[in-house]
Parts: C-alpha cells; structure tokens; sequence
C-alpha cells in the first residue's frame, strides 16, 4: 500500500520549482509578471534535466524569445531535455540540441528546418521520438507525453496572468491544459501587459509566469499565395479538380492543403465554378485557415464557413468584418484552434486536397525525402479515411459506393482524399517514383516505419496536368499502379506504362484526361482567376486586407 503523500510526488516537484524561481527572481518577480531580462534566471529555476518541454512553435506563431532563451542555459546545469512541439521553424529549436542543452525531439513538421534536422539526426545530435500528426502529438501530452515545462506565447496579458491569444490561439490551450492540469509549469511571452483584456483566453490560475517580450513574437503569413505566382498549368489543374471531383462528388465541406495548386482552386470558384453552376452546390463549409486567395470566395457568396487552424497576417480587418463567415468573438478578432480544426478536417470534413513531394505507385506519398526530414503537420489526419464517422453526406456515400462496388461487405462512406502534383518538382525532380525516399530515410536514421505522409490505401484520387486517376475505380492492385502511372506524365514511372491497360482504364472512366472532362486546355489561361495579383485581393475586400510588406509591390 502506498505510504501517505506519495501520490503527489509531481504537485511536491512543481512547489520546490516554484520556490526557486521566487528566491532567484526576488522582488522582480510582481505576481507572475517578470521583466524580460530576468528569463534565463527564471527557466535555470524551473527546468530539471531530462525535462520533457513543449515549446510552441506552430505553423504560424511562434514564442521566439523563449525559444532564443533557453538556447543561452548552460548545458552543465540544463541538460537531456526532451523537447515536444508541432513544428520546428527557428533556427533556435534546432540550437538547443546542438549545444547539449537538449537530446530528444517529438515532432510534427520541420518544414524550414528539414535538412539541417536531417543532418543532425545522422550525426547522432538528436534522437527523434517520433514524427507525428498534429493531433497525435496532441493526444500524447495527455497519455505518455505530458510537459513537465511549457513555453508558450500570445498576444497579451493582465497583471493577474490572464491570457489573450488574439486571432493566433493554434496550440495554446492544448499545450497548457496538458501541462497546468499535471502540475507542471506554464512561461507564458507575450506582446504587452495591459489592465484590461479584449477577452480571456487562458485562464491566469492555468498559467504561473508571463513575460513581456522586447519584440511582438514571430508569426509567419504561411497560407499566402501570391496570384501572380500561379501558372497556367495550375489554373488547368484547378478547372480538373473543380469539374472532375468537386462537382462529381458535390463536394461541400473541406480542407485545402497549402499550395499554389489549391489557391487555384480556390481562385477558380467564383469564376469558373460559378459558370458550371456550382454556387451552393460546393465548397461551402471549410476547415482552413484564413486563406487571402479565399476572398473573391466568400464575396461571391461561395463560401457559408470558415474555422482555422490558425490566422493569417494582415487578414485581421477583413476577418472582423465577416463573423458570419468566421468564428469570431466578442472582441471582433477571430479564435483559432488547431487541435479542433484538425478534428473538424478528419471527422466533418468529405474531402481533402493536398500535395507532396513523392508519389510511389500504390499511391503512398511522403514528404520525407533523402536529406530532408520535413514531418508532416496535419495531413495524414486531413487524408485518412475516418474510420469512426458516423454521419453520411451524398460526397462521403458516392465514395464509398464506389470503393465497394462488387464486395460482398458492409456498406460504407469513404472521405476524398486527393493528392495534386505537377509530374515533374522543382530542379525537374519527378514526383513519381519506383519506391519512396522514405524507405532509405528509415534505414539510415533507424525508425520503425518509413515515414509516409499519406498511405496509398486511403487515397482516392491523384490529380496531374495529365488528368485525374479514380483510384476508387481501381479492381485490382495492377490496375491501381496503371492508374498512377497513366497520369505521371513523362517520368520514368509514366514512360514505363501498359498503354493498352491504361488506354482501358480511360474507356472505364478510372483516368480521365482534360478532353473526356469537357475542358480544353487552352482555356486554361491566368484570365479564369478571380484575382491575379496580391492588390487584386486588396481590392476584392474592400480594403480590408492587409497584406504583410514582403506580398506588397505597389
């Protein structure tokens, strides 16, 4: 039998933290409140070698100064931790592990970050854990991940600790459940110190100390997409994927990956859309952040909602200007909230349209390729097949209708899952291959699995200026990989085709090319998009977006 106090032993912990941080800090310390330049005393106080830390560094919003801190403690005193967090964006998340503060890595996406992480995995700098989805790592700070330190950052907060997190809440509430509710210890940086919050997001008693940064933290405009950037063959992909998926299935809820690729689609609704009739038949319930290209949009009417992983720079007025469009509080600003939108993107919605780097021919895809370990974010949870839904839509039923077309199996829905490339990447790299990158990367960094991003089993289409592979349609394991290698171009692994078996899989609609969709590919021009230029979108709303200066040219 356990003897008396011994199943608090973590509450124990915390106090003796607590109490070193009040003797080091003394009377700098005014409640939770400190001043910046006491930070390094402060995390010397409270972190404990071997510490698990959750650092927030998300898509979008990042507590840089604490990141840029716990770079500067001495390895001697501050060692082994283990460092927990969704993406790894600054170079600073990376430093830790370089200066032996820190020795293990549970993470999401690398994306910025992806070869130098690469390279520190092969010289034995770090151990990764494991790459996660969003939501996986997520559900593991509340299992066998739980922080015992948490840095996280928002907009502003009030003497009492109080914290708002304005239109850039992503991860926060979820990092500070997990750690406050196991008696761990939250940092909170933020913009200012003000006596009277817009509104409460976090609640002061689940927060223990907050700092006033030198510089508003970091947040990166990750979902813009410059008009002017999108090319002709993107708009031809788009008219497909409009003409050939969104309006076959009646696509209505979804999620768009990040792209080029998608923000012509996007761009496309209210022109080329609306000219097939497809205004309230489509794309009207959204789990997305706040696209800039999604304007012309929802001023068409196209779109009914929008929630959001997160928010999106110089969006804020525009977004306080449409609350029936987005979640909005009562303070005019929106509340994002991955962990929910990535629920929302994996259960509510019917499809979801991303893209990758490589493509094999059973249709698995990774963004892990040889020298870059980029993670994967939340698109294995925005395309996989939801097992547990319940709830039919025509666009989930109409899938699984055809997934299912001649078994003897109990009927079923199937969510969209389409994967949209170009044959050919950037430097005239195939997107189509024999065999993954991911399955050298296994060998050479000893993971248990090569890191796939999206199992071939549950992708249902794969979109290429080639046309469009209903994977779906497909019997039997040979026709799946005729069906890929019919629309992977001229790559060695759309060369190395059956021309008769794909010229059979076209007759049974399982490939289609742009002409059996109606389409000429010369209408396919730059003309079809609602806007073509980032002052295009300026003007669609009304002069309510904003967007940051590096999209400004004018």
């Amino acid at each position: 039998m356990a003897s008396p106090g011994s199943w608090n032993t973590l509450q124990h912990n915390r106090q003796q933290r607590l109490q070193r941080a009040a003797q080091r800090l003394g009377a700098d310390l005014q409640g939770r409140v400190l001043p910046a330049s006491r930070i390094r005393d402060l995390l010397h106080a409270v972190l404990e070698s071997g510490d698990r830390v959750c650092i927030e560094g998300n898509n979008q919003k990042q507590a840089d100064f604490l990141a840029q801190a716990l770079t500067q403690l001495d390895p001697a005193q501050v060692h082994d931790l283990h460092m927990l967090q969704s993406v790894l964006a600054l170079p600073e998340h990376l430093d830790v592990f370089e200066k032996g503060i820190a020795s293990k890595l549970d993470f999401s996406f690398s994306g910025p970050q992806a070869t130098r992480l690469a390279r520190l995995a092969s010289a034995g700098r770090l151990n990764i854990g494991a790459i996660h989805t969003y939501l996986e790592l997520y559900a593991r700070y509340f299992v066998d991940l739980t922080p015992r330190v948490a840095l996280v950052a928002a907009q502003a907060a009030d003497r009492h600790g109080n914290l708002y997190t304005g239109p850039n809440t992503e991860d926060t509430p979820t990092i500070v459940e997990a750690t406050a509710f196991k008696s761990g210890i939250v940092i909170a940086q933020v913009n200012e110190v003000i006596d009277v919050l817009p509104r409460i997001d976090i609640p002061a008693d689940w927060v223990d100390y907050v700092v006033a940064a030198p510089a508003p933290h970091y947040i990166e405009p990750l979902f813009t997409r410059d008009p002017a950037l999108i090319s002709e063959i993107q708009v031809l992909m788009a008219m497909m994927a409009i003409k050939g998926i969104y309006a076959e299935y009646g696509v209505q809820r979804l999620n768009h990956g990040i792209g080029f690729d998608t923000a012509a689609i996007e761009l496309l609704l209210p022109t080329y859309a609306a000219s097939l009739g497809l205004k309230g038949k489509i794309a009207s319930h959204w789990a997305l952040n706040p696209h800039p290209a999604l304007i012309p949009a929802i001023e068409a009417g196209f779109v009914t909602s929008v929630h959001s992983f997160g928010s999106e720079l110089g969006m804020e007025n525009y977004i306080r200007a449409r609350p029936d469009v987005f979640f909005v509080g009562a303070d005019g600003s929106m509340r994002s909230n991955r962990a929910l939108s990535q629920a929302a993107g994996h259960y509510a919605c019917d499809m979801f349209i991303g893209s990758t780097l490589q493509i094999d021919l059973q249709g698995n895809s990774s963004t892990a390729t040889l020298g870059r370990i980029a993670g994967f974010g939340g698109a294995p949870n925005m395309g996989a097949d939801a097992r547990g839904r319940r709830h039919a839509s025509p666009a989930w039923l109409k899938a699984g209708r055809e997934a299912r077309a001649g078994k003897n199996t109990m009927p079923r829905g199937q969510k969209l899952v389409v994967q949209m490339v170009e044959t050919f990447r950037e430097h005239m790299q195939p997107a189509f291959v024999e065999t993954l990158d991911a399955w050298q990367l296994a060998e050479q960094a000893d993971m248990a699995l090569p890191p796939v991003m999206i199992y071939g089993e549950d992708v249902t289409h794969i979109l290429t200026e080639e046309g469009i592979a209903n994977l779906l349609l497909c019997r039997s394991e040979e026709e799946r990989e005729q069906a890929i290698r019919g629309v992977a171009g001229y790559t060695p692994v759309g060369l190395a085709r059956d021309r008769r078996m794909v010229d059979n899989l076209r007759d049974r609609g399982v490939i289609r090319r742009p002409a059996d969709l109606g389409i000429d590919p010369r209408d396919a021009t730059r003309d079809l998009l609602a806007a073509k230029t980032m002052k295009d979108l300026v003007r669609a709303s009304g002069d309510l977006y904003l967007p940051p200066r590096r999209f400004r040219n004018w």
